[in-house]
């Protein structure tokens, strides 16, 4: 008897597995039929990889008992599938501690494979010897025979072919986890040597011209502070502060009494910070006398639970962490929330094109709070907004938001805006109060907007570098795809 597929089921989602295809597992997605039109290709020698192992090698655990010197422990973060990146948060195990231990020492032409967390399936190789570091338990070590290029095991896994055969082993929603079993099973295309060292030159060609550009566009991002201020007339002239004795200055009673004790807010570089932008002879007003609306935020409530929706609104509601370093806002990826915000209070925040938010709580050590963004009109049409109560929203006239926006930004970015914080409990918190009473240089709107004009340029020059970049890597991708499965 043939079933039916119900008519509100797209036909596209059923699919039918041989008994002798399972595998152990009975989730439907390890068996979806777009794994096997690759696996079935008959223009490719299709294996698994236990057929081209040598071996697999299960670190140890170790205790997180870090100390300043010893042996560095290469963690996930570290291994990515560009290459091992051994500067990204350094962190050392005592000698004696490794030593005690079935530690391993990497050497050239191991491979490294995550084995869990957000990066897990992460494949690379060590491609030069690497003194003083082990690996953990977060990390297996691979080891292929003559027939393989190690290099080229880290350029197929980099492929989307590659990695989404390899996604079909790994467990876990929130714990990603991938074992050594697993991984024998996944499958690896048999390709000749010369067509693997083809395939690595692609690659390398293409993550090198990334990286130029790249670094093109950081150059132009770095310089937006300067050229900003440039514009403005103003030039930032700070002391190098190296001793102790550097950073110790004396104030008059009178002009700290009834006010804040945080020697920051009084240090000599935030002193000589506010003195550069003096310098600027254009006029000069406190922020809040910009200020039409001020209006903090709303977390409201999880969109999964019941709400009478006559009452409330689904918002995609804009955090701290949405906030982006470089440019304004990331609101597209899957990280973003939608949750329910009532409609009385999304009346009250009353938001509009050209709002500016402020990140008033949160940040980091290496971050102060503050941060700013704009609602543009693309954001406001895409999505219902609101923003969370860790943010506050100003509205302003009389001054070019955008304008005001890369003001702002500029300011925090040189750390005056870090004067303008308190900090309980490893939360930082912005002083509203001093924040809105922050000078603002006010050139007249023509030279408001050329100026908007030149910074927008220069973010879109970067903008289309990162792309160009993107783009390349992507091309040599498919290409190398391409000669794996004809």
């Amino acid at each position: 008897m043939l079933y039916e597929v119900p008519q509100h089921i797209a036909s596209n989602k059923v699919f039918i597995v041989n008994s002798s295809e399972l595998e152990g597992r009975l989730d439907p997605a390890f068996y979806n039929p777009q794994y096997y039109k690759f696996i079935n290709s008959k223009t490719v020698n299709w294996v698994r990889l236990n057929a081209i192992t040598e071996n697999i090698k299960h670190p140890p655990e170790y205790k997180r008992d870090f100390v300043d010197e010893g042996y560095q422990l290469i963690r996930s973060q570290n291994v990515r599938p560009t290459g091992i990146d051994l500067s990204e948060n350094p962190v050392y195990l005592a000698k004696d501690v490794v030593l005690s231990t079935s530690a391993i020492f990497p050497h050239v032409n191991d491979i490294l494979i995550v084995r869990s967390g957000v990066n897990a399936g992460d494949i690379a190789v060590v491609e030069d010897e690497i003194k003083n570091v082990t690996i953990g338990a977060d990390t297996l070590l691979l080891n292929v025979n003559q027939e393989v290029l190690p290099k080229f095991v880290q350029v197929y896994f980099f492929t989307e072919i590659g990695r989404s055969l390899l996604n079909r082993y790994i467990t876990g929603a929130t714990n990603k986890h991938l074992n050594s079993y697993s991984l024998k099973h996944v499958y690896f295309p048999k390709i000749e040597i010369s067509a693997q060292k083809k395939c690595i030159t692609i690659i390398e060609s293409a993550l090198s011209q990334k990286k130029q550009k790249l670094e093109q566009a950081k150059g132009l991002l770095e310089n937006i502070n300067n050229s900003f201020l440039s514009e403005l007339g103003i030039i930032i002239q700070q002391k190098s502060i190296q001793s102790l004795q550097d950073r110790m200055f004396i104030l008059n009673f009178s002009k700290i009494s009834g006010g804040r004790l945080d020697p920051k807010l009084y240090s000599s570089s935030i002193e000589q910070l506010k003195q550069s932008l003096f310098m600027s002879t254009y006029d000069k007003q406190p922020l809040k006398n910009f200020i039409i609306s001020s209006c903090s935020g709303e977390w409201g409530k999880d969109e999964l639970e019941e709400v009478d929706e006559n009452k409330y609104t689904k918002c995609l509601v804009i955090r701290a962490t949405e906030f982006d370093n470089t440019y304004n806002l990331r609101l597209d990826n899957s990280r973003v929330k939608y949750r329910w915000i009532e409609n009385s209070k999304l009346s009250r925040m009353n938001i509009h094109a050209n709002d500016l938010l402020i990140e008033k709580s949160g940040g980091s050590e290496d971050q102060p709070v503050g941060r700013i963004s704009i609602l543009t009109d693309e954001i406001l049409k895409e999505n219902r907004i609101a923003y969370s109560n860790f943010i506050h929203k100003i509205t302003v006239e009389g001054i070019n938001p955008m304008y005001l926006y890369f003001y702002l930004k500029t300011m925090h970015n040189i750390k005056i805006t870090d004067s303008m914080q308190s900090q309980t409990n490893g939360i930082r918190n912005l002083i509203m109060a001093e924040y809105f009473n922050q000078n603002i240089v006010v050139p007249p709107l023509p030279k408001q907007q050329e100026i908007v004009d030149h910074i927008t340029s220069i973010r879109q020059q970067a903008k289309a570098l990162q792309e160009e970049g993107k783009i390349i890597l992507e091309q040599a991708k498919q290409e190398v795809e391409q000669m794996i499965i004809g």
